[in-house]
């Protein structure tokens, strides 16, 4: 089964940066397709990042195209997300998760099988 663990939330000031982890544990995640997703009170979750755990391909979220950057460590199985410049509107709680399918187009919330428990991020204006 597979397990993803984040960490690395927090409160920041707008415009400070803060670094998301997340541990994958449980699979070979060679054809996997890793994203970050975050929800806001009273919002739908929403699609920020995305990475394959295979080569170099990643996608975005216009909202956080240039200050947020997706990557991933495959030696230790960790996913992260940097995010820089950070706005009150980032302001959510942030989800890993992981598809057993490559496919960097991913960006729905039902075609990731995985989730983890989430962690806080809120920013102060």
């Amino acid at each position: 089964q597979v397990q993803l663990v984040e960490s690395g939330g927090g409160l920041v000031q707008a415009g400070g940066s803060l670094r998301l982890s997340c541990a994958a544990s449980g699979r070979t995640f060679r054809t996997y397709t890793m994203g970050w997703f975050r929800q806001a009170p009273g919002r739908e979750r929403e699609f920020v990042a995305a990475i394959t755990w295979i080569g170099f391909s990643t996608d975005y979220a216009d909202s956080v195209k240039g200050r947020f950057t997706i990557s991933k460590d495959n030696t230790k199985n960790t996913l992260y997300l940097q995010m820089n410049s950070l706005e009150p509107e980032d302001t959510a709680v942030y989800y890993c998760a992981a598809s057993p399918v490559h496919d960097i187009t991913k960006r729905r919330t039902r075609e990731y099988d995985y989730w983890g428990q989430g962690t806080q991020v809120t920013v102060s204006s």
